[in-house]
């Protein structure tokens, strides 16, 4: 490959989507483990209890809030 392809626009354009997409499977990861195992304490079954269902949302929208804030207020540090 060419060394100077690699500064071409497209192809930090191609970088940056791809450091997204990977930062993106990492957040999904992190707040799957973490609300798993705040809201699931038993063996689950065929489906979801409510209760599970709530805390399981209450928990992914809290992480997505958080991670959202914590984005901006490092986005204003720059």
């Amino acid at each position: 490959m060419d060394p100077s392809a690699l500064s071409s626009p497209e192809m930090q354009q191609f970088l940056n989507q791809e450091k997204e997409r990977a930062m993106l499977n990492e957040m999904v990861s992190k707040l799957t483990v973490k609300c798993w195992d705040k809201c699931i304490t038993g063996t689950p079954g065929s489906k979801f209890s409510s209760s599970e269902s709530a805390c399981l949302f209450n928990c992914a929208q809290r992480y997505m809030d958080m991670n959202l804030i914590i984005m901006k207020r490092f986005q204003s540090m720059q």
